[in-house]
């Protein structure tokens, strides 16, 4: 099994090995066992359709693999990152007759019981399951999601192959070391095996739901709990129309501005603010409906972004739109890996370039997630790596693009971050406000305060042992002593704090008469006191202080 699939993609590793070690091709005895994987010479010109046939013939795990590799320019060049973004995973549909008894299987009732109404025929066959038109037992449409008979099984052998090709192409070649593929592989194993999971899906339709409410031009299909299971989802049906197939007249009845500011909106709130996006945009899973909403179809490919990725990629939209490309500069150094060949100078020279080239462009002219790609692929080649999800949201803004061209060709992303900059700003505050936020950064206070009077007990011991050493290049020294007075000032103030909110949780087991918010009266002032207090300090800190 394994041989046959490293036959049918012969094609794919002869393009990574010829960034690597040219060696292998005649040492390696991988290439021995497979059936005419001698060419006389390298493959120099790109057939797309021949890649792309290839690719699906392998199955529904190399062609999810391939759609990966179209958001990793940093890896594929140019032609191939646009030959494998055309990449489809339309299949022939499987027979109703499975359908019905994977359904009755599952659910556990017959079709007839469960559902009022059940199209035989598909809608659309995609690499994992096929959709069907149904209704249920009170009228309501929806759509059902079944998994194809056996993928699970024919997934899991064909992830086996592209281990094996991921592991030895990491372990023999300079590319495979450089971008390491067999980490790139387990993210991609993780991402798949989780689309699997028809349950998942369901679970994050509801979250974007929930996420998206504040968007009344966004549409999020929900799933019906009682009739979904790990293979099979079923959903409300949303009629609309196709984005890539709306009529030019369609077009004028519609504010195509105001519906691209909503939806570019909706999705910087995803990145920067809840972390959790909708990675698969492309305009098959847009669609338009009767009232001039946009519908977000197919939650099975979602990503989860990190704290410091979404804080700095926020910072990076801000700095890339006001064209500050010093401090833009500066956080992708922070948010790149440096390699051994790295090259700063061309790095910030090239950069510096791409930032400008893209200043006062609408989105008739740039595409921002093709600027993001050549970011990422411009770091590469100057021997720097940017994080993996960078990639992914920079494929989800490549299909919002294509989105907003279709809509409004004349719409300004660099306007709409600006303009939703101090927006953003205040839902990443009150997010980072939450109670479980406070309540973890309360333990931490708790646990320093009680770890301070051993530590400046060996401070005093070492001070007065004249074994305490401070050492600097250069300082003033009037400077310095104002600076050790504001610390002990903090220490003192943040002591005296401490002090009332221990001192109000003890006075909080005594009832007098005197009482506040049904608790006694001078335990809820010495916590109100405590709380002023700390906030004023915060406030102190965050806007007076010397970064």
């Amino acid at each position: 099994m394994t041989l046959k699939h490293l036959t049918k993609y012969k094609d794919l590793l002869w393009f990574l090995w010829k960034h690597g070690d040219q060696s292998l091709l005649s040492s390696s005895g991988i290439l021995s066992e497979i059936p005419d994987a001698q060419p006389s010479e390298q493959p120099t010109d790109l057939d797309e359709d021949q890649l792309i046939k290839d690719i699906a013939d392998l199955g529904p795990a190399f062609i999810k693999l391939g759609q990966l590799l179209s958001t990793r320019p940093d890896l594929l060049p140019p032609p191939y990152i646009e030959a494998l973004s055309k990449l489809q995973d339309n299949l022939k549909p499987f027979p109703y007759s499975q359908v019905e008894s994977i359904v009755e299987s599952e659910l556990g009732v017959r079709i007839s019981k469960a559902f009022g109404q059940f199209d035989p025929q598909q809608m659309a066959a995609a690499s994992l399951g096929q959709v069907h038109r149904a209704s249920l037992r009170d009228g309501r449409p929806v759509v059902v999601k079944i998994q194809r008979p056996g993928i699970r099984k024919q997934v899991m052998e064909e992830l086996e192959a592209i281990e094996q090709a991921s592991a030895f192409i990491e372990n023999n070649t300079t590319l495979g070391k450089k971008y390491q593929l067999n980490r790139l592989f387990l993210h991609f194993r993780q991402t798949l095996i989780r689309e699997l999971n028809y349950l998942k899906e369901a679970e994050h339709m509801n979250l974007l739901e929930q996420n998206l409410s504040e968007f009344k031009r966004i549409l999020i299909p929900q799933s019906v709990a009682d009739y979904t299971t790990d293979k099979v989802l079923t959903m409300e049906f949303i009629d609309g129309c196709n984005i890539s197939k709306i009529s030019p007249l369609r077009k004028l009845e519609i504010d195509g501005e105001a519906i691209c500011d909503e939806l570019f909106r909706s999705y910087l709130k995803q990145i920067v603010v809840d972390g959790f996006i909708h990675a698969d945009p492309h305009p098959g899973n847009v669609h338009l409906t009767e009232d001039n909403r946009i519908a977000l179809l197919d939650m099975g490919m979602v990503a989860h972004l990190s704290d410091d990725l979404r804080k700095n990629y926020l910072k990076l939209i801000l700095n890339i739109s006001e064209n500050k490309a010093g401090e833009t500069l500066d956080i992708l150094m922070r948010m790149s890996s440096a390699g051994e060949e790295a090259d700063p100078d061309r790095f910030k020279q090239e950069m510096t370039t791409l930032i400008q080239e893209n200043q006062h462009a609408s989105i008739k002219d740039i595409d921002t997630g093709q600027v993001l790609f050549r970011m990422i692929q411009t770091a590469a080649t100057c021997g720097y790596q940017l994080p993996m999800e960078l990639s992914t949201i920079g494929k989800a803004l490549l299909n919002l693009d294509l989105v907003a061209h279709t809509l409004a060709p004349d719409f300004d992303p660099n306007a709409a971050i600006r303009k939703n900059a101090m927006s953003l700003m205040n839902k990443i505050m009150l997010k980072e406000l939450a109670p479980q936020n406070f309540f973890s950064t309360l333990l931490e206070g708790k646990e320093l305060i009680e770890k301070l009077p051993e530590r400046l007990n060996k401070l005093m011991d070492r001070a007065a042992n004249n074994e305490l050493k401070i050492g600097v290049d250069a300082f003033d020294e009037k400077r310095m002593m104002k600076g050790f007075q504001k610390v002990a000032n903090r220490i003192t103030l943040g002591l005296i704090l401490a002090s009332l909110v221990i001192g109000s949780s003890l006075l909080m087991r005594i009832q007098t008469d005197f009482q506040l918010f049904g608790y006694p009266g001078f335990a809820i002032i010495s916590f109100i006191i405590a709380a002023v207090g700390a906030i004023g300090l915060a406030v102190h800190i965050f806007f007076y202080d010397e970064s």
